[in-house]
């Protein structure tokens, strides 16, 4: 295994500490240790009317694992492309499909300064396989695709699977979040798959609302989408089985299972390009 990261240095990072940042609040609410008083005021805050927002982040962390088995066992995807992957947390992406398949190559993305710092606990994974880390914003598409980090990692001859998990509903624009997949996917090869999986209040309206309030009252845009706002993103692509679900409900294990649906607030979905 190659660990790469190309032209990182984190010496003179500017963590921004004095104000919240959505990754290091999720670290926050996850009981993680990589976040500062900002992100613990805005935490404290957007949690007082979303109770339930912890088991949901937590639902949809095991979506991520069920997501990352599902597509190495049984599509055969060994190349992934994980954008705005946010801080480590055991097991990542690459300890999934590296147990399925020791040979699987990940990039992961991120341009929060402080997944930066902790990008190589990403790194160490199957010497069979290859992980590199991607200092770019999924706003910028191009970088990302024509970046040494990718081309280095992937081959995109061969099918890929772009995971969008717990991103785009930060992206308050539903015309933008389109544009982004849009150039995002073309460039891969058939057999490639899109997945993702984003912020809904259908099945807690009020409790999610205000959330998405506090959020934005904080700096931090979020925009819940409907059901029937979220299948559009997988426009031309053919629906893996269930569909787009509750993240709860997309081939649960015993543990997704045993969550109430009032307690997830994503929808999650993954497709085939042909």
């Amino acid at each position: 295994m190659t660990d790469e990261i190309h032209g990182v240095g984190t010496e003179h990072l500017d963590l921004k500490t004095d104000r919240p940042h959505s990754a290091r609040i999720y670290d926050y609410l996850l009981g993680g240790k990589d976040n500062f008083e900002a992100d613990r005021v805005a935490a404290a805050n957007i949690t007082q009317g979303w109770a339930n927002l912890p088991k949901s982040m937590r639902a949809n962390r095991n979506f991520m694992l069920r997501l990352g088995r599902h597509l190495a066992a049984e599509h055969g995807i060994r190349q992934f492309l994980d954008v705005g992957t946010g801080l480590p947390t055991a097991p990542n992406l690459h300890d999934v499909v590296q147990e399925v398949a020791p040979e699987s190559r990940v990039v992961y993305v991120d341009n929060d300064p402080i997944v930066l710092m902790h990008a190589r606990a990403l790194l160490v994974g199957n010497p069979a396989g290859q992980t590199s880390y991607l200092d770019a914003d999924l706003r910028e598409p191009d970088a990302i695709l024509t970046s040494r980090q990718l081309r280095d990692t992937l081959d995109l001859d061969k099918p890929v699977a772009l995971t969008l998990l717990a991103i785009v509903h930060f992206i308050v624009d539903d015309a933008e979040v389109h544009d982004l997949i849009d150039r995002l996917m073309r460039p891969l090869a058939p057999g490639s798959v899109l997945a993702l999986s984003t912020c809904t209040a259908d099945s807690a309206p009020e409790e999610v609302n205000a959330g998405v309030a506090a959020y934005t009252a904080h700096g931090v845009p979020v925009r819940a989408r409907t059901k029937a706002e979220v299948v559009p993103f997988f426009a031309g692509l053919k629906l893996i089985d269930p569909g787009v679900v509750l993240v709860n409900h997309w081939h649960p294990d015993e543990a997704a299972a045993a969550v109430p649906d009032a307690h997830v607030h994503m929808y999650g979905g993954a497709a085939i390009k042909s």
